[in-house]
């Protein structure tokens, strides 16, 4: 599966880029480091009566966000739009994770700035689940151009400029499979049951 139709708009600076509600909550491993690759972090088809395919897909709110206290509305919007959420953690992003998450822009003359700004601060690194969820949260978080990004998209709402754009989402399928490598661990993932809130959302 390529991009999606609203991923294959084209970014204006090529870049893939990703408050309050996470002060009382402490989960396990929040604050651990990126692990090693596994295949059981892929996305996964449904089971259950929905024939709907159930994709994975690699959410990351940036320095910017986190610094606004911006976490619990990008949370808010993913849980209400009703993906579910099975991981979650805070972390000083490392500069090999970066490395690897922006190989294709290494060339780029932004490069150096754009690995100065992710590590400027922590990053809340999540992964959500849901039918469609990698195409549906690229269309929640809007244009990589603040600018242009439209109202009532999480960029659109929150940012004004393409170097402060608020949040990270996977562009594809094959590429949320290879981030949440990156970012995640299996360990770090939780299934768990919602059946009866997916029977009131996704039909049969």
């Amino acid at each position: 599966m390529g991009l999606c139709s609203f991923c294959a708009q084209p970014a204006a600076l090529g870049l893939r880029v990703t408050g309050g509600l996470l002060g009382r909550v402490v989960l396990p491993g929040l604050l651990s480091g990126p692990r090693a690759p596994s295949p059981s972090l892929l996305a996964r088809p449904s089971s259950g009566g929905s024939s709907w395919t159930r994709e994975r897909t690699l959410v990351v709110v940036k320095p910017d966000g986190v610094q606004r206290r911006l976490v619990g509305d990008v949370i808010q919007r993913f849980e209400r739009r009703g993906f579910k959420l099975v991981g979650m953690k805070m972390l000083q992003a490392p500069e090999r994770v970066l490395a690897e998450h922006y190989h294709d822009l290494q060339r780029k003359p932004f490069y150096p700035a754009l690995i100065s700004y992710m590590t400027s601060g922590p990053v809340v690194a999540m992964v959500w689940e849901g039918p469609n969820v990698v195409c549906s949260s690229r269309a929640m978080v809007g244009h990589t151009n603040s600018a242009e990004a439209a109202p009532g998209t999480i960029r659109g709402d929150f940012s004004i400029h393409i170097s402060r754009n608020i949040i990270h989402a996977s562009d594809s399928v094959e590429g949320a499979q290879r981030e949440i490598q990156l970012w995640f661990q299996s360990s770090e993932l939780v299934d768990w049951a919602d059946e009866g809130h997916q029977r009131s959302i996704y039909p049969p």
